[in-house]
Order: structure tokens, then sequence, then C-alpha cells
């Protein structure tokens, strides 16, 4: 006999954004039911955010070890590759108790660990258990997206689903995809002392300014990693007890073989067996279609995170999470606004992007200011020897601020101050009359901002003005 639960709100996921929205919503005094059917924490704390980060902070650490002769100290490193992934799945651990089954019963939800399939636009069915709520929550997430690529459905491969479970150090890591995971697992691998080649089809980090990413494109091919860009991939096999990627490019045939495959070539979204259709919610390749409050066609339900897009961060489900709370909860008209979204590759040096590139800002407002300095000219970078990149920031004429790209060393920690400036639609002049501690990395954008003024402040007819009123005394 099923049992029956009657509740204000349901949310079906316990990632990033799922998360969010049970704790908020129970603490506020809402009946509560997540429902989850595979790990609490969903993929960020798993397979994505978390375990990543802590990859790169182990090749990190041996890329400090083997590159500190230019501060007086000789060394090299010794990887020892099952330690590596013990520490980032003790990383993991650390992390998991905030995001698990006891606390958030502990803050008053219901947990109920099954598959979730809607009955109804007001009911579903999770495990034995019917839930009637009067609103609900998808945050089912996405999954690696795997490419029509001939040979890989029957060639074990990794993904970022597998990738944080290598047991032995991957001789030769071959990745199918040049975003942001893409990049990140090549970097750390090659920290590691793997050989890493990168197969994009288009260009790397193809969502970013293109002006900043030929600097990180050099920076990583200085390091080793072969990058084969606008390289489409015909094929796949196993080959030596390895693997083989059949390429072409340019009309030209080749191929690049590897001890691993790590396939990064996007998400898609988790929609499969939810019963929407039965809910009367719509959706498509890209998910689950939502208005500008993350409702559905159904005005019961909200979708949010990476199931309805269009940003796949955790950062964005968790602000998401905010949107939906507002609406559901205290019926506030709360609509999403995406115009300062930031992101961060999180390579070395980072890459963090936040508002318009500068080709965007050129199509839309025609006449911009583009205001550059360089952390070669950052004392604190200079003493850390870590001067590569520079913060480049898009304005118009009157100096408002349009968007940000910064290339360098803490460049996703950097980004958060314009990230700031254009949520609040400031000018220029409030982030160059900042005040900033020396010596500090954040300087650059004080520097970089304060560059708008120069041509004026340092003008002959400036000059002019002084020297006139040099002669009153």
């Amino acid at each position: 006999m099923s049992a029956r639960i009657e509740t204000d709100i349901c949310v079906i996921g316990a990632g990033s954004a799922g998360l969010s929205v049970a704790a908020g919503a129970s603490q506020m005094g809402a009946r509560t039911v997540l429902v989850e059917r595979a790990k609490m924490g969903g993929d960020c704390l798993n397979y994505g955010c978390v375990p990543s980060k802590a990859l790169l902070a182990a090749g990190r650490r041996a890329r400090i070890a083997n590159h500190s002769a230019g501060f007086g100290i000789d060394g090299h490193a010794t990887v020892d590759f099952a330690r590596v992934q013990a520490h980032v799945a003790g990383v993991i651990a650390a992390i998991a108790p905030h995001d698990s089954v006891e606390r958030f019963e502990g803050l008053g939800v219901t947990v109920i660990q099954a598959d979730a399939r809607f009955t109804g636009p007001d009911e579903l069915v999770a495990g034995d258990t019917v839930i009637r709520a009067k609103r609900f929550v998808i945050a089912t997430g996405s999954r690696p997206a795997v490419p029509p690529v001939p040979g890989l459905d029957n060639l074990p491969h990794l993904t970022n689903e597998t990738i944080f479970g290598v047991p032995e150090k991957p001789a030769h890591l071959l990745i199918l995809g040049g975003g942001p995971i893409g990049l990140e697992m090549a970097q750390a691998h090659r920290n590691l002392g793997c050989e890493v080649t990168v197969i994009e089809m288009a260009s790397i980090a193809g969502k970013d300014d293109t002006e900043l990413v030929e600097l990180l494109r050099s920076g990583l091919a200085a390091e080793g990693i072969r990058l084969l860009e606008h390289t489409k991939a015909l094929g796949v096999a196993a080959k030596g007890g390895g693997v083989c990627v059949m390429t072409e490019k340019d009309g030209v045939a080749g191929e690049v073989a590897g001890s691993h495959l790590l396939v990064a070539t996007g998400r898609a979204p988790n929609v499969e067996g939810l019963g929407l259709e039965e809910a009367g919610v719509r959706y498509g390749r890209k998910g689950i279609d939502v208005d500008a409050r993350l409702r559905t066609g159904n005005k019961r339900i909200f979708a949010i995170g990476d199931v309805a897009g269009p940003y796949q961060f955790t950062h964005m489900a968790g602000y998401q999470a905010g949107i939906v709370i507002r609406n559901a909860l205290f019926r506030l008209p709360a609509k999403v606004d995406y115009a300062a979204v930031p992101w961060v590759t999180f390579t070395e040096p980072e890459l963090a992007q936040v508002g318009m590139s500068e080709a965007e800002a050129r199509e839309r407002h025609g006449e911009i200011r583009l205001l550059r300095w360089g952390f070669h000219e950052n004392d604190r970078a200079q003493a850390e020897r870590e001067t590569e990149g520079y913060a480049k920031i898009v304005t118009l004429p009157n100096g408002r601020i349009l968007g940000a790209t910064i290339l360098g060393p803490q460049a996703g920690e950097l980004i958060a101050l314009w990230a700031l400036a254009i949520s609040q639609k400031m000018k220029i002049g409030a982030i160059a009359s900042l005040i900033l501690p020396y010596p500090t990395l954040g300087e650059v954008s004080k520097r970089a901002a304060g560059s708008f003024y120069t041509p004026k402040l340092f003008s002959e007819r400036t000059r002019k003005i002084v020297r006139f009123l040099l002669k009153f005394g």
C-alpha cells in the first residue's frame, strides 16, 4: 500500500539547486519534501566543482614544487597518483555532511531516496510514496553529453563522473572538448606528469574573450599540452591497450593515440522519466522551458539549475533558488537577471568573465571604451612571480561598465568586484576611486579603471590649466 504525503513544496533533485531551495523553504516554515534518486550533493559535490578543484589544487602543488628555482628553491615533485585521488575523495567526504540526508532531516525536510515521476499536474510518485504539493521544483541537473562519434558507444571512456576514480596515472590522456572542464582536466593532469592532448572541433574556451583566450592558449601549449583545435573526431577505437582517435582538420586525416580518453563535450539536461508530459511541463533538447520567474508551463511547477539553464554553474543554481523561494513562498513576482553572471575557467592562470565581451558590446552599443592593465605592472604579482595576463574592461564612452574579462592569478576572486559593479550599474569612477591595500592583486582592477581618465588627465589641456593656476601661487 502506497504512503501519501501532503506538503507545501516538493523538490526533485538534491544537487546544489535543490538543496538550496529545500533548506531555505524548510527553515522559513514550509513543509518540505526532497526527492533524490542518487547521491546527495549532486554533480557539483560528487563529480564536478569539488573534485575538479581538489585535483587542480594537487596539480598546482606539483607545479610549484617543479618550478620554484626562481625563488631560490630547488626541488622535484614525486606524484603518487593513488594518494592524489585519495585527497580528492577526502575533500568530497569533508563536505558531504553538509549535503547529507541527516542534515536535511535535521532541518525538518522529509527526504525520500527514490526515482520521481509526475502522475498529474500536482502529484508525483517517488518509490512507494505519492506526493501532492502546492508547489514543485524540478532540480534534476544534467549529465555528460556524449557526442555521436563512431565507436564511442562501444569503447570504455571517461567523463567527469568517472575521471576522479581512475586508480593509475594516465600515461597519455586524450580529451574530447576544449571547454572549461576539458581545459581544467588537461592542465591538472599535465601538472601531475601526464601527457595530454585536447581535441576541439572549434576553438578552445569558445565563450570567452578571444584576445585573452589567445594568451591562455599560448601558455597551455608552452606547458606541453597539445591543442588540436578546429579538429573533428571522426571515430575512436581501441589500440595497443589504449585508445586511438581518428581526426580530420582542413580535409587532412590524422590520428592520435593515448592511454585514456576523457569526453568533455558539454552537458545534457536530465528530463527523462519524470513524467513531464503528465504534469504539463514543456521541455526540449536544452532542458525545461521556464519564464523569467522560473515557472514552467504549469505555474505550480518551477525548474532551476542545469535542467533549466541557461547557465550550468553552481552559483547560478543558488541564485535561481532564491528567485524560486521569493515566488513560491512569498508570492513575490521576482524575475531572473542574467546581466552580471560571472564564470571562471580554473586553469592557471585563471580566466574569468562577467557581463559583455568586447564583441558583444560592439554589436549592441557600437562605440565603446576598452581598458587594460597587466599583471606584470602589479607589485604583488611580481613578488609571486605570477605576472602573466591582464584585466580587460569594457565600458560605454560615459564610463558605464558593460563587462570585464580577467586572465591572471586569482582571476576568479578578482571578477567579483566587476560583477558587483555591473549588477549595480556603476560607472568606472566608482572602481577608480577605491582605496585598496598594497600590495594586492586587486590593484589591477583599480589601475584598469583609472586608465579610463588617463587621456584627459594628462592631456595638453590639463597641463595648460595647471600652469595657469600655478601663476597665482
